[in-house]
């Protein structure tokens, strides 16, 4: 069980605060004898999320370490993209990816739609709708999740991630 000051990560709402743990007595309907985590999500201003402790339904993980991070980072390259040529089928990939919130995954589907991208623009295309909601949702949740592990700003892991891959190379 994690307790109140611990971050998470609850499924899709990426990185989250335990503001609280126990039971909730301002809602009413709410079962008085069931303990919540009251989770503050980082990057969703003004956002509070009540969830059973038990809960099976959305993903709840302590978030990776510092050593684990860097090792992500170093490994990167060696992870491998995703080729689906069917959009509606790379779409469900997509989304099977982002709900494990595994940082493999994000790195996987990051990739694979940067290499779509670059390929796209070679043959004076555009990138599609698809791929740019997901490049975002994979970015926000995984450079989230590396910001604090990391102990940085949001805004800043995507350059510290280049500067690192640059320096292995």
């Amino acid at each position: 069980m994690f307790q109140t000051g611990d971050y998470i990560i609850y499924g899709n709402n990426g990185v989250c605060r335990v503001e609280s743990v126990g039971t909730i007595d301002m809602i009413p309907g709410i079962p008085k004898d069931k303990i919540y985590y009251t989770l503050k999500p980082l990057y969703i201003k003004g956002s509070t999320i009540y969830t059973p402790v038990d809960n099976q339904k959305v993903l709840i993980r302590p978030l990776i370490s510092r050593e684990e991070a860097m090792e992500l980072i170093d490994g990167a390259e060696e992870i491998e993209t995703l080729w689906i040529t069917n959009e509606k089928q790379r779409e469900e990939i997509y989304k099977e990816e982002l709900a494990t919130c595994d940082c493999k995954e994000l790195i996987k589907i990051i990739k694979t739609v940067y290499q779509r991208m670059q390929s796209r623009l070679a043959e004076g295309k555009k990138m599609t709708n698809n791929d740019r909601k997901y490049f975002k949702m994979a970015q926000d949740s995984l450079y989230g999740e590396l910001a604090i592990v990391l102990d940085m700003e949001k805004e800043k892991v995507e350059e510290f991630i280049t500067e690192r891959m640059q320096q292995k190379a």
